[in-house]
């Protein structure tokens, strides 16, 4: 077991040993909790009774959360012409084509999230053992390989996140900040949690939502009962 500091201990007096609790009172006592000197991430974890190693058990999708994460987005577009344009109008960091992956090539990632459109993923294949281990290659399944560039970049700049369940079975994503209150980061959960839902794969055997937590990130985890969000979603 890692050593705890004090100021933890105490926010986990502070929660109290519960096992699982109605979403709005654990993001209430979460928030309440809290005890960084800056504004902490709330982050939720969720545990789903799928098994990622087989393909039609993945779980893996978008989402754009009503209150977006608290965080200013730089967007990347990989487009050419008028697409190009339309992507910097919208409100894309960088747009272009060849000179944007012999940049990145380089060394250079001042970019958090990259679109592209279809006709550009050649040259984006070029660079995809880079992309790939950090989470960024554009991808058809999340919205992110599109011609539709405009919306793209305003769903990411507006807060839309990308998940994907891991090994263990669990999904990890952020949910906003601390300084946004409990109803609205409630608001933002729910969202999420439903789109999680929606996704069950038909091959996902017995219980599906099997385990939440959300955490500040310096804080200790706090339960959610997976029965309540489940009937709330009925």
């Amino acid at each position: 077991m890692p050593k705890r500091g004090k100021k933890y201990l105490e926010a986990r007096k502070r929660i109290g040993a519960v096992s699982g609790l109605a979403l709005d009172e654990a993001v209430r006592r979460t928030v309440e909790a809290a005890y960084a000197k800056f504004d902490e991430t709330v982050d939720i974890a969720v545990r789903l009774g799928v098994d990622p190693r087989h393909a039609d058990q993945m779980v893996r999708g978008s989402v754009v959360l009503p209150n977006g994460i608290g965080k200013t987005v730089r967007v990347l577009v990989f487009a050419k012409g008028e697409k190009e344009k339309e992507a910097l109008d919208a409100g894309a960091d960088y747009a272009g084509g060849d000179d944007l992956v012999e940049k990145i090539k380089g060394g250079w990632f001042e970019f958090d999230k990259v679109v592209a459109t279809p006709d550009m993923m050649g040259a984006v294949g070029k660079i995809g053992k880079i992309l790939g281990p950090r989470g960024l290659m554009p991808n058809a399944k999340t919205g992110t390989v599109t011609f539709d560039v405009a919306r793209a970049v305003k769903e990411l700049k507006a807060g839309k996140i990308e998940f994907r369940v891991e090994k263990a079975g669990i999904v990890h994503a952020p949910m906003g900040k601390v300084s946004f209150g409990a109803e609205k980061l409630v608001q933002n959960i729910s969202t999420f949690l439903e789109t999680i839902l929606r996704m069950k794969p038909p091959a996902s055997k017995g219980t599906y939502l099997r385990g939440i937590a959300i955490s500040t990130t310096m804080g200790p985890g706090v339960k959610v009962d997976p029965a309540l969000v489940r009937e709330a979603a009925r």
